[in-house]
């Protein structure tokens, strides 16, 4: 078990070159950025077509919003093993931007040809659906080759830090683009931040020494990804929590809504604002990761902010009183738990990434892509289910309640503080 108080032997002895500063790291996270904000557009653009112009009925827009995670479960396991056998992965990369790029495109002349329906857009929630879990599996290695191992959490920031900038940024310039050029329209904004993506991409220099492993077959390839899953202590841990929070998370999700408008009484143009502030949260808490993690090492900073996930649920279940006081409760709670989740998520990166072998990196992130993607369906499911029978409120607190067993996990593995005596 490599600790994060001792220095990786491929670091420098001097202080490497900034991130900012690294041309290669900088193409790599604009094209990240440009290409998850035009996912974001496509999330309001291409529902919008499909109820506006197409009159999609209720079964349909399930179907088109299923369409979109489906492949995950389809093809998760199977992308990362083939993202283990690739010498080169920013190949495949570019590949499935370029894809995307063109599967985007039909949409609009779809439209303009008079041949757009709710089956076109389906299948192209699929294929662009399919392109990213493919880009997701050769994309977490690469970073590896792109970036040294002592920048590595900090560049896992980064990423995250563009998540929350797409998260505020992409619906407000989804509904400016769908005003100005209509929602088929709007959608070339995603089909254009897919090329611009492949273009970076492509600039990028830095070569890539990746050793694939010799492949015994996709089962059995996919089998050993599994395997080093469950059986890594670490690895277990935080696969573990991160199906225990999503779980709850999403089932938490389900009646948030109506949790907001119903019970306490949230106007709804001031939901925007909450979720908003979450968002912000999500660029503080990049900015702090990156400059605690240095200090502290990651193992330290992903225990702390583990039990703090739940602030946020607990508070919507229990705040009352007047509405200024329960918006000032709730845009507090959002606002760190939008910084506690960035921190969680870049932590858990880097540290799967440090204590996974080079071999294996791309099936076990598509191990834990899968598991923590694939249980949304379910915590939806169960947290619909269990309000019916127990009310909104005692969901909301059981959510809460949830999400604090993830803490288990992290304090009963490798990771917990006295494993790791961190200097401060």
């Amino acid at each position: 078990m490599t600790s994060t108080c001792l220095p990786s032997p491929t670091a420098s002895p001097s202080d490497p070159i900034p991130l900012r500063k690294q041309r290669d790291f900088r193409l790599l996270w604009t094209a990240r950025t440009i290409s998850v904000t035009g996912s974001e557009v496509s999330k309001l653009a291409i529902p919008l077509t499909a109820v506006t112009l197409l009159t999609a009925s209720p079964s349909q827009m399930g179907l088109l919003t299923a369409a979109a995670s489906v492949p995950a479960l389809l093809f998760g396991l199977q992308s990362g093993a083939i993202a283990d056998r690739l010498t080169r992965h920013r190949p495949l990369m570019i590949a499935c931007e370029l894809v995307s790029c063109a599967v985007a495109v039909t949409v609009p002349l779809a439209w303009l040809l008079g041949l757009l329906n709710v089956t076109w857009l389906i299948v192209v929630a699929l294929v662009i659906g399919s392109a990213a879990v493919f880009f997701r599996a050769a994309n977490f290695p690469h970073i590896a080759a792109v970036v040294p191992s002592a920048q590595r959490t900090e560049a896992m920031a980064g990423f995250q830090a563009s998540y929350s900038v797409a998260s505020v940024s992409g619906p407000s310039l989804a509904g400016l683009l769908v005003q100005i050029l209509t929602a088929p329209l709007a959608v070339l904004a995603e089909a254009l931040s897919f090329l611009t993506s492949a273009v970076l991409l492509r600039a990028i220099r830095t070569p890539e020494r990746n050793q694939p492993a010799p492949s015994r077959g996709m089962w059995r390839d996919v089998v050993e990804g599994l395997r080093a899953s469950i059986t890594h202590p670490v690895l277990r841990a935080l696969l573990g929590a991160g199906v225990t929070i999503n779980f709850f998370a999403m089932a938490y999700t389900a009646i948030y809504m109506l949790y907001m408008v119903n019970t306490l009484s949230i106007p709804k143009a001031l939901i925007g604002a909450l979720i908003t502030l979450s968002g912000v949260g999500g660029l503080l808490g990049a900015w702090i990761t990156a400059r605690l993690s240095k200090r502290y090492g990651e193992n330290r900073v992903l225990v702390i902010s583990v039990v703090f996930f739940p602030i946020e649920i607990l508070a919507v279940g229990l705040v009352t009183g007047p509405l200024w006081w329960k918006l000032t409760a709730l845009a507090l709670t959002g606002t760190i738990t939008g910084a506690i989740v960035v921190a969680f998520a870049t932590c858990m990166g880097a540290i799967t990434l440090r204590e996974t072998s080079p071999e294996l990196r791309g099936r076990v992130n598509a191990t834990v892509t899968f598991a923590v993607q694939g249980v949304l369906a379910l915590g939806g499911l169960a947290g619909g289910i269990l309000a019916e029978f127990l009310g909104l409120r005692p969901v909301i607190l059981i959510c809460a309640a949830g999400i604090a067993l993830s803490a288990i996990w992290i304090w009963t593995s490798p990771l917990r503080p006295h494993h790791h005596r961190l200097p401060i």
